[in-house]
């Protein structure tokens, strides 16, 4: 995985922190910190953070806005 991929989790992950357990803030934290010193992570690094973000991340279900953007029918 690139930095890129690394600060996009990062910032994903920013808006759930409050969201996190003790452990996991814990971890998280060094991980902004070592993200701040532009070390790129290693597999088991990358692989931890993306196990948090699957963890807290929840996508929008969009098909709730589908009423909202109906076409008119004729």
């Amino acid at each position: 995985m690139s930095f890129r991929d690394q600060q996009k989790f990062l910032d994903i992950l920013k808006k759930y922190e409050r969201n996190f357990s003790p452990e996991d803030k814990y971890v998280f934290d060094i991980f902004v910190k070592r993200n701040k010193d532009e070390e790129d992570f290693d597999t088991v690094s990358m692989k931890k953070l993306k196990q948090l973000h699957d963890k807290y991340y929840v996508p929008v279900d969009k098909s709730k806005f589908d009423a909202f953007f109906k076409k008119k029918e004729e």
